[in-house]
């Protein structure tokens, strides 16, 4: 093949992370399974927990409640009610939880994600998918297309900062029952925004390029970075005049020369680096069988990677 036909699109990729700290980062995640630091405020906790609360107490903090959600991703429920016994056993916790209890307390939990301390983002939105096929006909019959013998899977719609690779917003549903990717986003960027965040730019592919997206862009005082649709036509868009003059420069440029302009390659590592992440650790099948359980199980997913994620972070030197 001739090389001069054969040339390399865009800047040369410059490494500069910091590989020792970086390793070292991914070592002290592991720690975050056994941190039971929590135990030592247990009772505080459910005393706050429980104030004006109707009906039977809590009988576990939330921060316990977490952590075998954490460990749910890996084991299931009477793997933890045997994990609990073994760490009331050591004294490691004042005591031990059983399965149901857990169950009920984890399989619709759709914990918080942390926001970052730092106000000023570049966001990117992307959605990925996750397989719900492991319990087989159960699932085809309750949530499949029969007629097709075809699953539908769990649709996962991220926004994170691309510069920092942080995760921010994620939302959950089943494939065909939800919103779209284009929406989620806006939804993600409005709440941002009313959070006290300086959102400076947006990356998104051509599922972004509505009207309704650039408006909610320009109503927050962001950058548009989004890749115009090929069948676009600038002179016959209506509803959106910032849509409209973003697709004349785009058409102008071309794509090439619009992407290395605006940096529209940031968007990567802002998504597709956290889908590769959580399906590398956590693999793509989901295990729960109600739709509830499904939704909250991707939620606790990717709640899961981004606090390991800060953990390590946070005690290694990095940035939240």
């Amino acid at each position: 093949m001739n090389s001069s036909n054969n040339k390399r699109w865009g800047k040369h990729h410059k490494d500069h992370r910091d590989w020792s700290k970086y390793n070292n980062e991914l070592v002290v995640r592991g720690e975050y399974y056994l941190d039971l630091g929590f135990s030592e405020h247990w009772y505080e906790e459910l005393e706050e927990m429980n104030k004006g609360k109707r009906g039977a107490p809590y009988k576990f903090p939330n921060q316990f409640v977490n952590l075998m959600a954490s460990w749910h991703q890996l084991v299931d429920y009477r793997g933890l009610e045997g994990i609990a016994r073994k760490l009331a056993e050591y004294k490691l916790i004042p005591y031990s939880s059983d399965y149901t209890t857990l169950w009920n307390r984890i399989h619709k939990i759709k914990p918080k994600i942390i926001m970052p301390d730092y106000k000023d983002l570049e966001l990117s939105s992307d959605g990925t998918g996750l397989k719900t096929s492991n319990a087989g006909e159960y699932r085809l019959f309750k949530y499949g297309d029969l007629e097709r013998n075809r699953k539908k899977y769990l649709v996962v719609v991220i926004t994170a900062d691309v510069r920092k690779k942080k995760l921010l917003k994620v939302e959950v549903h089943i494939q065909g029952e939800g919103p779209s990717e284009s929406e989620v986003a806006q939804k993600h960027i409005k709440e941002a925004y009313k959070e006290g965040y300086k959102i400076g730019k947006f990356y998104g592919d051509s599922a972004y390029d509505t009207n309704r997206m650039f408006e909610t862009l320009h109503g927050v005082g962001s950058e548009a970075v989004i890749k115009i649709r090929k069948n676009a036509a600038p002179e016959n868009m209506r509803g959106s005049k910032y849509r409209r003059k973003e697709a004349r420069e785009y058409k102008k440029q071309g794509y090439r020369v619009w992407a290395d302009n605006k940096g529209y390659g940031k968007r990567w590592v802002g998504t597709e680096g956290i889908f590769s992440a959580v399906k590398r650790k956590f693999g793509e099948n989901t295990v729960s069988r109600s739709k509830e359980g499904l939704i909250a199980e991707g939620y606790q997913r990717f709640w899961l990677y981004d606090t390991i994620k800060c953990y390590g972070e946070s005690r290694i030197g990095g940035t939240i």
